[in-house]
């Protein structure tokens, strides 16, 4: 069913509840009082980029000037307060034949992105095996050293020291060491927890091939490609 939107009723409903005056919100669009005014009183057509000026200013989804109803404005999100501060060396440990990861912040769970600190040691991708992909995005920054990151998307890109690559983790892609010294990449990856904790478990060496177990490391089946 078609219907009429009065996008001027609603910007003074919200412009009542917020208790702003005409001039606040031409300071938050930058629209002149008097061209809100003839919004509000119906008195003028709106264009998209008036529409839009008023979206950001009013910080309300574009939707919400077409609503039948009052719109109901969504509640500030609760303060949690969470934080975890991890030192130097410290985190929970990975160690697989292809990366050695380092997971600071591992006491917080459901975490939003998951960042790591991963050392590379494969040098070839017959070294490193299949590629790996994962839900979601990555941003990796270079520390120290210099890597290469192969996709099954893109040609092979370098990064050295200070360099860093924002991309769609859900591409097939590898990271490989080719610095002669260590190369350590600082990753942050977004998506499920708990599904990148199943997907970097299949990297991990099987319990035979290691030689003795080191009780102070925690070793969990999380990988995640930086």
């Amino acid at each position: 069913m078609k219907t009429t939107a009065d996008p001027g009723r609603m910007l003074k409903t919200l412009r009542l509840k917020r208790r702003w005056t005409l001039a606040d919100v031409s300071e938050r669009t930058g629209l002149p009082v008097s061209t809100l005014s003839k919004i509000e009183n119906g008195r003028t057509s709106l264009t998209y980029d008036k529409l839009a000026r008023l979206s950001r200013g009013l910080d309300v989804d574009i939707g919400a000037l077409f609503a039948q109803r009052d719109p109901v404005e969504a509640p500030a999100e609760p303060v949690t307060g969470r934080r975890s501060i991890t030192r130097g060396g410290d985190g929970e440990a990975i160690e697989t034949e292809v990366y050695g990861h380092l997971y600071p912040a591992s006491d917080l769970l459901n975490k939003r992105f998951v960042p790591l600190i991963a050392e590379l040691k494969a040098r070839t991708l017959a070294e490193f095996g299949e590629l790996i992909r994962h839900p979601g995005e990555e941003y990796a920054f270079v520390l120290e050293g210099e890597a290469e990151l192969h996709t099954d998307l893109y040609a092979p890109v370098r990064l050295a020291a200070g360099d860093s690559i924002y991309f769609d983790s859900g591409m097939g892609h590898a990271y490989l060491r080719v610095s002669e010294g260590p190369c350590r990449v600082l990753s942050i990856c977004s998506g499920e927890e708990s599904q990148l904790r199943a997907i970097f478990s299949d990297q991990a060496p099987p319990a035979e091939a290691v030689a003795e177990p080191e009780p102070p490391r925690v070793l969990r089946g999380r990988r995640q490609i930086a």
